[in-house]
């Protein structure tokens, strides 16, 4: 093969390398830094873009999406307790500042930690581990609005910082707890306490209610009773002349009285001695009845 056909092939295939080598894609949300021999020159926007081969060079990739860089913080509050706080920091390249933010730091992820750590050890000292919790919106708005100002010098943007998670050690959560178990057992004891309190009202008035129904009972009770007696000795001066009501009254007191012993011994599995007695004294009795007899009469002509 002749000399010159050999220059020719090298020369084609430099020349293929170079055409491959001067174009470039850049991705959707991204944006690319090129310079010349060292030199920035221009950030490439997302597409196909063509550089000089050989003499300038995608030096880095920056993206122009919302990242989070998550930041865990220990710091002390106001009533000395260490509590760990874990803020979430979502940062971006502003555009048209892609070179600021990749010349003028050499970490910014370092230096956005650097500064929350500065800002949350400043904020929580001056506040109460309740108020860390109740407030730690405010805690990641005053991170948000440090870092914000202090970035964009840089080139970032912070759209959000976000207090994830407030974690005091294991004894304090565990005071917590016990602190809450104990108040809630004090409102469950008071519950306790006023449901013993009706229940016992409850039945006291149920009680008073049942003795007032049997008293009622047992009064007309005794009122049918007399009533029934009062019938009984009408009738019977009616078909049996010359008799008086105490004659009338002591005749069927002694037929209850026998008709109540016969009911005691007929009555199954009983188990009585009848001692010798008489019945003279029914007339005690009877003088006992005589007196409810009249009771009840005067109670039924009140009505």
């Amino acid at each position: 093969m002749e000399f010159s056909t050999i220059l020719l092939i090298i020369v084609a295939v430099i020349a293929l390398f170079l055409l491959l080598n001067s174009w470039f894609t850049v991705r959707q949300q991204s944006c690319a830094i090129v310079e010349r021999f060292g030199r920035y020159v221009r950030t490439a926007r997302p597409g196909l873009r063509f550089k000089i081969p050989l003499i300038e060079q995608v030096v880095q990739r920056v993206s122009l999406r919302v990242q989070q860089l998550p930041v865990d913080v220990e710091t002390k509050t106001a009533d000395n307790v260490f509590v760990k706080i874990m803020v979430a920091v979502q940062y971006r390249v502003l555009e048209g500042s892609e070179a600021d933010a990749n010349y003028k730091l050499n970490n910014h992820e370092e230096q956005i930690q650097s500064y929350v750590l500065d800002v949350v050890r400043a904020k929580v000292p001056r506040m109460n581990l309740d108020e860390v919790f109740e407030k730690k919106d405010d805690i990641g708005s005053a991170v948000k609005s440090e870092l914000d100002v202090s970035m964009k010098i840089y080139g970032f943007e912070i759209p959000n910082a976000l207090v994830t998670d407030v974690n005091p050690a294991d004894n304090v959560k565990a005071a917590m707890n016990e602190i809450n178990t104990q108040q809630r057992l004090q409102v469950a004891a008071a519950a306790k306490g006023e449901a013993n309190k009706i229940l016992v009202v409850k039945n006291a008035e149920a009680e008073a209610e049942s003795k007032r129904l049997q008293g009622e009972g047992i009064a007309k009770q005794r009122q049918a009773i007399v009533a029934g007696l009062r019938e009984s000795i009408a009738a019977f001066k009616e078909q049996v002349g010359g008799v008086n009501e105490h004659e009338v009254l002591n005749l069927v007191l002694m037929t209850q009285y026998f008709d109540t012993l016969k009911e005691i011994g007929v009555s199954s599995g009983s188990k009585v001695i009848l001692l010798p007695h008489a019945p003279n004294g029914m007339s005690d009795i009877s003088e006992q009845l005589r007196t409810a007899i009249m009771t009840g009469a005067e109670a039924v002509e009140k009505k």
